[in-house]
């Protein structure tokens, strides 16, 4: 059975339209048919004008921004941190990384 981490809404998203340029006609300069989405909490942006209607490039633009490397590491990061009962993965960071936790060593490739 699947269990749901998190879920990423429409309110997490800017949607963003605009004039797309290229082939198109007289409908290029006359309609908002190019699509621009940001997930405003990871960053991660997907864009499309190629399409010629609005709802298409919206659905494009939507996968390219899932499908974007910045998206998928803030996924694993979220996932990360909801498995293993951290708020956020960046408290599990500063306490791996405390002083007590890490152990340096030098190695001198002259000496054998």
């Amino acid at each position: 059975m699947k269990q749901i981490l998190f879920s990423v809404t429409r309110a997490d998203l800017d949607v963003q339209t605009f004039r797309a340029s290229g082939p198109g006609g007289q409908n290029v300069n006359k309609r908002d048919t190019g699509v621009r989405i940001v997930h405003r909490t990871s960053g991660a942006v997907g864009e499309s004008c190629d399409e010629r209607q609005q709802a298409q490039n919206k659905k494009i633009a939507f996968h390219r921004m899932v499908e974007s490397r910045t998206f998928q590491s803030w996924v694993k990061m979220q996932a990360a941190a909801r498995l293993q009962g951290f708020r956020d993965a960046e408290a599990k960071v500063e306490r791996d990384m405390s002083p007590e936790n890490l152990k340096v060593e030098f190695f001198d490739p002259e000496k054998k």
